[in-house]
């Protein structure tokens, strides 16, 4: 998200992840809507978690987002890689409010919850892209906490297939994947600068990395292609390096042409 953007005007990278989370949030509680009740006391790909809790989570996610634009804070921002890192550390805390959510509640009533949830474009609409609020872990821009809330959304959206692959796939918005897929991959190469390796997420990013000889004429290029499905889960942590290399699901050529030393981003 471009550090150019002034309040969430239409066609701001602001107002389009804004668009970005209400649209993905459609269509994820679509899917959830059409699935059969004992799919949800089935496991998730989270240890520990059903896909009812899952669904109980994504609750969370939507009351996060607008619960924290009210808030402000003096403190220095933590970048956006930073923070995501830091749910690591939370985790039992995450997991205990997740519990919370869900208590005893069925699968139906945590739909209509998510189905009741307001539309966040109006509050986001007050809030300017560079002001500074208080996360839930440690200060953060407004740009920044709307990524963190859709990189959320769209990942967890992601889980939920991968937990019922008896089914189709929950649809991913198109502007949704492409925000997610650039914002991670900003932050790898805020986190790994260079020009030693080409990443390449088609149809959405291409970006240079990690320090080390630069491409030239007499030195093959190190080159990374993956889809962005495939590039979120090695972000997220959901995929091990070797393992989507050695499936094929990455394309890598160059002698110095592996993320396995930079990944995850965060899990």
């Amino acid at each position: 998200m471009s550090r150019k953007d002034g309040q969430g005007r239409p066609g701001s990278a602001f107002a389009v992840a804004a668009d970005a989370f209400v649209g993905q949030s459609e269509l994820t509680l679509q899917w959830l809507q059409n699935l059969p009740a004992a799919a949800f006391s089935a496991p998730s790909v989270l240890p520990g978690w059903d896909v009812r809790m899952l669904t109980a989570h994504l609750i969370l996610v939507r009351r996060g987002l607008i619960e924290r634009l009210g808030s402000r804070s003096d403190e220095t921002a933590i970048p956006l890689g930073a923070y995501l890192r830091r749910y690591q550390e939370a985790a039992a805390q995450i997991a205990d409010r997740t519990e919370t959510v869900a208590d005893d509640r069925s699968p139906e009533d945590l739909i209509a919850e998510l189905r009741s949830a307001p539309d966040p474009r109006e509050e986001l609409a007050k809030v300017g892209p560079t002001e500074v609020l208080r996360g839930g872990r440690g200060p953060i821009r407004a740009d920044d906490w709307l990524l963190t809330r859709l990189i959320e959304l769209v990942v967890h959206t992601d889980d939920l297939s991968r937990s019922l692959p008896q089914f189709a796939p929950a649809p991913l918005q198109r502007n949704a994947l492409a925000t997610v897929t650039r914002a991670l991959a900003e932050i790898l190469v805020r986190e790994a600068p260079g020009r030693s390796v080409e990443v390449r997420v088609p149809p959405f990013v291409a970006v240079q990395a990690i320090s080390g000889p630069r491409h030239t004429r007499g030195t093959p290029p190190n080159v990374v292609e993956m889809s962005p499905e495939v590039w979120i889960r090695l972000a997220a942590g959901r995929v091990e390096w070797d393992t989507v290399a050695n499936s094929g699901a990455v394309r890598a050529s160059g002698s110095r042409a592996s993320l396995a030393e930079y990944l995850p981003l965060f899990w």
